[in-house]
């Protein structure tokens, strides 16, 4: 019987490598797949491209920038979405200061300095008591420069260009588990509240003693809500789904 299929949507500066914790737990029972965000410099491109390479139905686990793409990802096909999880996200649009910050992040990448901004980017990524762990931060760091400098543009483009994701949230009818970092530096307890008073029916994880990298921060708990979630919404038959 074949396994459902799980998309993973990653956030800005980061690539699969942010999931290995969950690969590692999950693989055995799912059919695991890695949207591309480097390619496109629009919200809806990267969604249309998760579409046009993921299978026919599938749950979407999405993070941070990645939630972006899901709410266009509903918006354009929501028959195909089997469930969603959001991790440290929001449905917001930029407002003034922050497209002022993404400018400052543009200049200082086209006058070479992606370096800087990577490094500055990492105080407001993760927990404060983990900004001296090398280990953690070297992931980061390495996923940064997988990155690299040309596609964190077009990236920040397609932040920048997204639309307001607010009056859509009604509309999404599918399963839903928002989950966020109790110390994440770049979602608010509003921003979640905005998501689970949008969507009928969301359910909200706090992570205690974890900022924006739950899939690495905190793995063993993020593991823990993710196949209890995806067991929970199996759709195979003879689950209890």
């Amino acid at each position: 019987m074949p396994r459902p299929a799980v998309v993973f949507a990653s956030g800005q500066l980061l690539t699969a490598e942010c999931w290995a914790p969950q690969v590692a737990a999950l693989s055995a029972d799912y059919d695991l797949r890695f949207s591309d965000h480097t390619r496109d410099e629009t919200i809806a491109g990267m969604a249309a491209r998760l579409l046009g390479e993921a299978p026919p139905r599938f749950h979407l686990v999405a993070h941070a920038m990645g939630g972006f793409t899901a709410f266009e990802v509903l918006r354009q096909a929501p028959e195909r979405v089997i469930s969603l999880v959001l991790i440290a996200t929001l449905a917001a649009n930029d407002g003034p200061a922050q497209t002022e910050r993404r400018q400052g992040y543009i200049r200082l990448v086209e006058d070479g300095k992606f370096a800087e901004v990577v490094e500055e980017r990492i105080p407001i990524l993760v927990h404060p008591a983990r900004r001296e762990d090398e280990p953690l931060l070297a992931v980061v760091r390495r996923m940064a420069a997988d990155t690299g400098a040309e596609t964190f543009l077009r990236q920040q483009r397609a932040i920048m260009g997204r639309p307001d994701s607010r009056p859509s949230l009604a509309a999404i009818a599918v399963p839903t588990l928002v989950v966020r970092g109790a110390q994440d530096g770049i979602t608010t307890p509003a921003h979640v509240d905005e998501i689970i008073g949008g969507i009928a029916g969301a359910r909200f994880e706090e992570i205690a003693d974890c900022g924006h990298l739950p899939t690495l921060e905190k793995p063993v708990t993020t593991n823990r809500l993710l196949a209890g979630w995806l067991a929970e919404h199996d759709q195979r038959p003879g689950s209890e789904a």
